[in-house]
């Protein structure tokens, strides 16, 4: 994303915590002897907020719930920052109650569900269209793009299927 920004940052202020293994942010962080914590992530965070911009993402790891420690949770810093959610659904099965309870979760947390995307990530996934018109149905917001199983992965494929002109301006 970095490369497509029109505001030049420093990767890191962009990315001021990244963690080698791709697991659990609180386990990932043990095994390197660090310690995460809400007050940091949004301390890091506010300051790269206050830079101009027309639109600004926070990109979450591991999901709504995930631990950063043993007493605090990711969903904590949208919640201190007050930013409305994109929910990012792995369309496998069982995503139907994976992305109802993390709806649910959102507000829960009294944050705004402001679109969710679709990604495929099995491929042969049984009733894939059945189970998108279901959340189309049951999820209160916006479905900004289905984006299939993509070989090689980059930005600007995903980002073809993607319908953000909502979310902009």
């Amino acid at each position: 994303m970095q490369t497509h920004s029109s505001v030049q940052i420093p990767y890191e202020q962009i990315n001021p915590i990244a963690l080698r293994a791709a697991k659990a942010p609180h386990i990932a962080a043990l095994e390197e002897g660090r310690r995460l914590s809400l007050d940091r992530l949004v301390g890091l965070c506010r300051g790269t907020l206050m830079q101009p911009a027309d639109l600004r993402l926070i990109e979450g790891a591991g999901g709504w719930c995930v631990p950063i420690n043993d007493r605090e949770n990711l969903s904590g810093l949208a919640v201190q920052l007050q930013t409305p959610v994109i929910l990012v659904i792995g369309l496998r099965l069982g995503c139907l109650n994976h992305a109802l309870l993390t709806a649910e979760a959102i507000q829960r947390d009294g944050l705004v569900l402001a679109g969710w995307v679709a990604s495929e990530i099995d491929p042969d996934m049984d009733s894939k269209a059945e189970n998108i018109a279901t959340l189309k149905t049951q999820l209160r917001a916006p479905c900004l793009g289905v984006i299939p199983a993509l070989a090689p992965v980059s930005v600007e494929t995903a980002a073809e299927y993607l319908k953000m002109d909502g979310l902009i301006g």
